[in-house]
């Protein structure tokens, strides 16, 4: 391939990698999509009115490791650390490595820790980064659409890994990730956001203390 070939062939890339530069974390996040659509809930990232009334009911003096599923480019991230206590820690799964390196890249926080795996992989994850149980468990996995079993079984593990008194907060498009949370939470609470795209449904499922027995 002579150099006028190479320069040609190259130059589509740069133009992509300044696309992608002057977008920022939008650009980061578009690709992640159109790499794993169906990881991933949204092509827009959620709302700052998602995230407070999300985060709302955490009682965050009791906090003292966080989890999030498919965390893309940290929309949630940087509000949980605003509110984690200092000796708190924030854990965060994705199996989309394009999101994981992206985030160990700009969130220097001590507190932070991002890992590629699987959220049905959270019990093993928990326990490697030191920790007995998570106080809360947060997902915007797009439950209606993951591959055949999946969902289940990462309800499952998160039922086992949140303590007694903590809860599985959970955001999504449609009513589906209910179900799930229904068989392992008897206590869930809900709302909706409509200040979102899409307007979403927001729900809270706590580990009451007789559960947990």
């Amino acid at each position: 391939m002579t150099s006028s070939e190479l320069a040609r062939e190259a130059f589509p890339q740069r133009i992509k990698r300044r696309i992608k530069h002057s977008l920022g974390p939008w650009g980061v996040f578009i690709e992640g999509f159109v790499r794993h659509p169906v990881m991933v809930g949204s092509i827009i990232p959620s709302s700052r009115f998602t995230i407070t009334k999300m985060l709302s009911r955490v009682k965050w003096d009791e906090c003292k490791v966080f989890v999030e599923y498919g965390p893309g480019v940290g929309t949630f991230c940087r509000p949980v650390l605003e509110r984690l206590p200092r000796d708190g820690a924030l854990i965060v799964i994705d199996t989309n490595p394009l999101y994981i390196d992206y985030l160990r890249r700009t969130i220097t926080d001590s507190r932070f820790t991002a890992v590629l795996g699987s959220a049905a992989d959270v019990e093993d994850i928990v326990r490697a980064n030191g920790h007995e149980k998570a106080d809360y468990v947060l997902s915007g996995l797009p439950f209606s659409t993951l591959p055949e079993g999946v969902g289940p079984a990462i309800a499952d593990a998160t039922a086992r890994v949140i303590r007694p008194g903590g809860a599985f907060l959970v955001y999504q498009f449609s009513t589906r990730a209910r179900d799930y949370m229904a068989r392992h939470f008897t206590r869930i609470e809900k709302d909706f956001e409509p200040l979102n795209v899409l307007p979403c449904h927001l729900f809270w499922g706590w580990k009451d203390e007789e559960e947990a027995a």
